[in-house]
C-alpha cells in the first residue's frame, strides 16, 4: 500500500502537492497525527482526498457510503464537500482508530453529517438494503479488507442510484497486481476484482494511477 501517488519522482510529487493541494488545516493535522501511527500506510494520500471531494461536488452527492474509515481522513474530505443536509454512512469495526476520526470530525464541524457504524460492513450494507435504501446513495468509497471487495462492490452497486459513483482504493496494490509471481491472497483478490470490473457491463469504468490506484465505477 502507498499513501502517495505511485510512480512519481519525489520532486514531481512535491511539485504536484505545492501547486494543487488545498488541504484544510484540520485535515493536515489529522494526516500528520495518523502518519505517526504503526498502520499509517492505510491512510489515503492528500491529493486523493481532495480528488474524492471534487468528485462528490461534481455529481452533487448528498448520500455517501464509506467502507473502511481508519482515522477518518477520507470521510473528513468528503463530508466537507457535502451540503449541510448531506450524510455519509461510515462503516468500520475499530473503535480505536475511529475515536481519532471523531475528534477531527467534531473540530471540522462535520460530525453531524457522518453516521459511524461500528460493525462488519456487510452487515451494515445488508441492513440498509433491507430497510429499502436501494438506489438512495450517490457515491461509495471502498477501502477495507481486499478479499471482500467484490461483496462490498455488489452491495454498493445496489444501494447506488443510476449515475452514482463507486470509488475503489488500492487497485494497483503498490504494483503487486501486475506481478504474476505474487500469489498473496489480497493480491489475488484484487487481481480478480479488477478483471470483474473490466467485464461488468453495468458500469462505466476508469482505473487511475492516483495514490495506490483508484478505480471509478459509474453505475449505468
Amino acid at each position: 500500500m502507498s499513501n502517495k501517488s505511485l510512480g512519481l519522482a519525489p520532486q514531481v510529487y512535491d511539485y504536484l502537492l505545492h501547486n494543487s493541494l488545498r488541504e484544510p488545516e484540520v485535515a493536515r493535522r489529522l494526516r500528520e497525527e495518523t502518519a505517526g501511527l504503526p498502520l499509517s500506510r492505510m491512510q489515503i494520500a492528500p491529493e486523493q482526498g481532495q480528488y474524492m471531494a471534487l468528485l462528490a461536488r461534481l455529481i452533487g452527492a448528498r448520500q455517501v457510503i464509506e467502507i473502511g474509515v481508519f482515522t477518518g481522513y477520507s470521510a473528513l474530505c468528503v463530508a466537507q464537500a457535502l451540503p449541510q443536509d448531506g450524510r455519509l454512512l461510515a462503516c468500520d469495526i475499530s473503535e480505536e482508530w475511529t475515536d481519532i476520526a471523531r475528534r477531527y470530525w467534531i473540530e471540522a464541524g462535520v460530525a453531524r453529517r457522518i453516521e459511524l457504524v461500528l460493525a462488519p460492513a456487510m452487515d451494515t450494507l445488508q441492513a440498509r438494503l433491507a430497510a429499502g435504501e436501494a438506489g438512495c446513495y450517490d457515491m461509495a468509497f471502498i477501502d477495507a479488507d481486499k478479499t471482500a471487495y467484490t461483496d462490498y462492490y455488489e452491495a454498493c452497486l445496489r444501494l447506488l442510484r443510476p449515475g452514482g459513483l463507486i470509488l475503489v482504493d488500492n487497485v494497483l496494490w503498490s504494483g503487486r497486481v501486475a506481478d504474476q509471481g505474487d500469489q498473496d491472497a489480497d493480491t489475488l483478490a484484487l487481481r480478480a476484482f479488477n478483471k470483474r470490473l473490466l467485464d461488468d457491463e453495468r458500469i462505466d469504468l476508469s482505473m487511475l494511477p492516483v495514490a495506490d490506484g483508484l478505480s471509478l465505477a459509474r453505475k449505468r
